[in-house]
């Protein structure tokens, strides 16, 4: 008897995620640049967050919701009129 037709080939989702899970314990230089990556885009969401973008609805001094919304309106309004 033929087993062939019993057997199930895995779905599209399972095909696609074995080739890329295989290719990827294969890779050598290809996992220190993923590593180099991964630490760039560390360095560029959080650590220059951090320190270069404040947040400057807290530095305003507006404390609730309601002034900081009035706030961000008053200075949408004044830089659209220049």
């Amino acid at each position: 008897m033929d087993n062939t037709s019993t057997t199930r080939v895995p779905g599209y989702a399972k095909r696609i995620w074995l080739f890329y899970r295989d290719g990827f314990r294969e890779m050598t230089v290809g996992k220190t640049l993923w590593v180099l990556i991964l630490i760039k885009l560390f360095i560029i969401f959080f650590i220059l967050k951090l320190f270069f973008f404040p947040d400057f609805l807290s530095v305003k001094g507006n404390s609730d919701d309601e002034s900081r919304a009035r706030y961000v309106g008053t200075e949408l309004v004044e830089r659209g009129v220049q």
